[in-house]
């Protein structure tokens, strides 16, 4: 009886599993010897690797064992799921049948879908899960050309990446050269649309601005061509730059969805945009579906902007269904084996026209009162709750498209204000012994007692307001960590009764005066 052992490892959401692939092979007189038995928990398509497996071989003039095969996937507590075993699984299984020598893979991780050719194929959450088998020891790593460039990210770890399974075998006989991956410079990032382009619109870009200080979320309402997208877009363009734990983070994240499968692969150092359209559905916006649950658009905005066009015309389960994760920061997708968490801190940017006719001029609308009324409400009050800032925009005038004006201020300036202020808030809540990065992290109580109660005089315009019934108790939360923000912004201490009268009014969407 043989035995032999390599390593993968197994993605479950956003958290990389090292896995022991065992394998057993031993002659027996039964009927149907020649099977492959599983054990673990592979779902169907680790199941179906053997066949894969097979046909893999077979087109590699190499000999499957016409033996019983035992297949072992360790821990076996821990669902196996994916293509990402079948290479680990085809050299277990030569490795054990004593076809293929052990030398060169004791500390070598193996990442790689088979194709029926042999030829190996690409798959996701090669980053993180080769930073995984990283941290556990593993020096070398062997994957799909396709994902080369991407598993050389990893530090301290030579990758191979031999184009198909018979060119692997023969540079483990040592029968051919198999040169290692050479990490190349990593391209230039495209550069961020710039808010120079924006014209007009003060009043939005004064809330871009607030919204990147703190992280709150944002309702912009207004005509067609107002510059509800384009704000939106450039809202990156002023977001601090990731740290390195972040942009592993959300690259990682974007590694799950297979984005650099086939091109150039590097840490996303900026903000990330996702625009999801309005006929998305549930499990493509927060992550989920059948057999493989990947990252949705939510997750994919982690650490960046989420901006959903058109808010109205979205189904309302699909947009209420960002309720939770806004409050807690990440994506709970419950199965029957397993938990998955994917991390969902994002900013929220919703847009709506007016109206469902949305014309350019208030007078040209066609709408009757009843359906004016109805349309903004088609976005649920508790989603509507979440949003900090709301800001109604008017249309562009001609003048400020076709006259001679100077250029509207850029994105650096602005960013550095940003940086600044999100920097004292962060030094602030440092001081306190917080983690807090930013005011829109900060729970509500901790604003309403103790050294960060603001005095009545100070708070009388949001008071007011809960005293009216005007906003929520989680409005007054979020009122008060705008008005921090504000203050942050303009170099403060603490709020004054302008910071808090205009946090109220950010909050509202309209003056109070």
């Amino acid at each position: 009886m043989g035995y032999a052992r390599t390593n993968t490892v197994c993605m479950i959401g956003a958290t990389a599993v090292a896995v022991t692939v065992e394998a057993s092979v031993f002659k027996s007189s039964a009927k149907g010897a020649d099977t492959v038995r599983m054990s673990g928990l592979p779902d169907n398509v680790v199941s179906q690797a053997q066949t894969r497996v097979r046909s893999a071989m077979a087109n590699s003039a190499l000999r499957f064992p016409d033996k019983s095969v035992t297949v072992n996937f360790a821990p076996a507590s821990v669902p196996t799921t994916g293509s990402a075993a079948d290479l680990a699984l085809a050299l277990t299984i030569m490795c054990a049948d004593d076809t293929l020598p052990t030398e060169r893979l004791g500390d070598t991780v193996l990442l790689a879908e088979l194709g029926l050719d042999g030829g190996l194929r690409p798959v996701p959450g090669t980053l993180p899960a080769l930073m995984e088998a990283r941290k556990c020891g593993l020096r070398t790593a062997i994957v799909s050309p396709e994902n080369a460039d991407e598993a050389s990210m990893v530090e301290d770890l030579t990758v191979y990446a031999p184009r198909d399974l018979a060119t692997l075998v023969a540079w483990l006989f040592g029968q051919a050269p198999l040169d290692p991956v050479v990490r190349s410079a990593p391209p230039d990032p495209p550069p961020l649309p710039d808010l120079a382009d924006v014209r007009g619109q003060p009043m939005a870009r004064r809330a871009l601005e607030i919204v990147a200080a703190g992280g709150h979320h944002l309702l912009l309402v207004g005509p067609p061509g107002a510059g509800k997208t384009m704000l939106a877009e450039r809202l990156p363009s002023i977001l601090p730059p990731l740290s390195d734990a972040e942009a592993v983070e959300v690259t990682s994240l974007h590694s799950l969805r297979g984005r650099f499968s086939g091109g150039a692969a590097t840490l996303l150092r900026h903000a990330p945009f996702e625009a999801p359209h309005h006929s998305t559905t549930m499990q493509a916006l927060v992550g989920g579906g059948h057999g493989h649950v990947g990252p949705g658009s939510l997750a994919l905005a982690h650490r960046g902007v989420l901006f959903i066009d058109e808010a109205p015309e979205w189904r309302r389960t699909v947009l209420d269904s960002l309720r939770q994760p806004l409050e807690c920061g990440e994506v709970r997708i419950r199965r029957a084996n397993t938990s998955i968490r994917y991390p969902a801190k994002v900013i929220l940017v919703l847009a709506a026209n007016p109206c469902p006719c949305a014309p350019n001029k208030p007078h040209d609308c066609t709408c009757t009162p009843q359906v004016k009324r109805s349309y903004l409400p088609r976005i649920s009050r508790p989603l509507m709750d979440r949003i900090d800032l709301r800001v109604h925009l008017p249309a562009v005038p001609p003048s400020a498209i076709l006259a001679e004006v100077a250029e509207a201020e850029p994105s650096e300036p602005v960013a550095k204000r940003v940086a600044r202020a999100r920097e004292a808030a962060a030094a602030r809540w440092a001081e306190a012994g917080e983690q807090w990065q930013c005011n829109s992290e900060v729970p509500g109580p901790a604003l309403r007692s103790g050294r960060w109660r603001l005095p009545p005089p100070v708070r009388k315009s949001v008071d007011g307001l809960l005293m009216k019934e005007r906003i929520t108790a989680r409005g007054y939360d979020r009122v008060l960590k705008l008005a921090w923000t504000i203050a942050d912004l303009r170099e403060h201490d603490v709020p004054t009764a302008a910071d808090v009268t205009a946090a109220s009014e950010l909050r509202l969407g309209y003056s109070l005066s």
